[in-house]
């Protein structure tokens, strides 16, 4: 295989994978960010302590964290088809994709809210703010650079799952790997792909680090 085939290869496959993250931290953050706000709020001592539903909503979680992503894929199946109609494909692979990384990202949502002075939310309530203004004005930009912290990691993670999907013909950089560097023996564009994965996860880490540490200068 020339460069110039490899060039086009990888090109197409990185297009996939960088699709394939940008919708599913999309749904991961819409999913994800309510969720770990919600295991915060309804905790004991939270903004509205609800019990049952707080050890519902995180055995939901902990269960979604505890599968194995390979696994997951071929569990959500039945709703992959029934949401996107298709198995295989970039646009398939985001709902097992969000899927594993919401109850991922939750957490560390979760762990950001949990870090905020408590100090801070008791002079919110004394001023008469109400639960909701607490978490939307308070809260959340006080956990900003954890959350965005939190986020880096989960894109890595995510980036990491999207190359496990070529397993199941998921597209991307993954499936690049495995069709010609596993199956046709194409020993230099794997270590190509390997060498892209690696500088697409540098350059996901050094960004997501600078803006968090610019958040939590201010």
């Amino acid at each position: 295989m020339t460069w110039e085939e490899m060039g086009s290869l990888l090109w197409e496959a990185t297009g996939q994978t960088a699709q394939m993250v940008a919708l599913s931290t999309l749904f991961t953050v819409l999913f994800g960010l309510p969720l770990g706000v919600a295991l915060v709020v309804t905790d004991t001592g939270g903004l509205l302590p609800a019990r049952v539903l707080n050890r519902v909503l995180g055995l939901v979680v902990n269960v979604g964290r505890s599968l194995p992503f390979i696994v997951l894929m071929i569990v959500v199946i039945p709703l992959t088809r029934l949401i996107v109609g298709t198995t295989i494909g970039t646009a398939a692979t985001v709902v097992p994709l969000t899927l594993g990384a919401a109850p991922f990202f939750a957490r560390l949502v979760e762990t950001a809210l949990r870090e905020v002075d408590r100090g801070t939310v008791q002079a919110a309530q004394a001023m008469g703010a109400g639960r909701w203004t607490i978490v939307g004005k308070v809260l959340l930009p006080e956990a900003m650079p954890g959350l965005v912290a939190g986020l880096t990691v989960t894109v890595v993670a995510l980036i990491s799952y999207s190359a496990m999907a070529g397993a199941i013909g998921g597209g991307g950089l993954g499936d690049l790997a495995i069709r010609y560097g596993y199956h046709r023996f194409e020993t230099t564009l794997m270590v190509v792909t390997v060498v892209a994965l690696v500088v697409i996860v540098q350059l996901v880490q050094m960004l997501g680090d600078a803006v968090a540490r610019r958040l939590a200068r201010r």
